[in-house]
């Protein structure tokens, strides 16, 4: 009696090749914890780790992750500075050079924040605000 292959039902077969791993590319404190431990992991049992080095280690982490959380803190308050800063602009005359690399200028009449960086309605057109290049008087009314 004839026996019939086995076919597979996911359509891939038994071997698949493994889904390649992505180095990280930042150093922060999950991986800085990783050296660490295989730092402590391989070491020489006959002269292990000096407790100074290792609390100076430790106390790097700490650091490092400090310093990333006021970089992060730095980076959210000059985002809002921008944000402020375009708000301010409402009803004020800004210049700008258009496409053509001429000067152009005229009322801020409206502001989002949809992108990284605010923009503001001139005329019908949205400028980046960090395109602008002056800004004059409030418009009379």
């Amino acid at each position: 009696m004839p026996v019939d292959p086995v076919a597979s039902t996911t359509g891939t077969g038994l071997y698949t090749a493994a889904a390649a791993r992505t180095p990280k590319q930042t150093m922060d404190g999950e991986v800085f914890m990783s050296l660490l431990v295989t730092q402590l992991r391989n070491q020489d049992p006959s002269s292990p780790m000096d407790t100074n080095e290792m609390i100076s280690q430790t106390t790097q982490l700490a650091m490092m992750e400090q310093m990333t959380d006021l970089t992060r803190t730095s980076e959210e308050n000059f985002s809002l500075q921008m944000r402020s800063s375009a708000a301010g602009l409402l009803g004020q005359t800004a210049s700008y050079t258009d496409e053509d690399g001429k000067a152009a200028r005229g009322v801020v009449s409206a502001v989002s924040y949809a992108g990284s960086v605010p923009t503001v309605t001139i005329g019908g057109r949205e400028i980046p605000l960090d395109a602008l290049s002056g800004v004059g008087a409030a418009a009379s009314t």
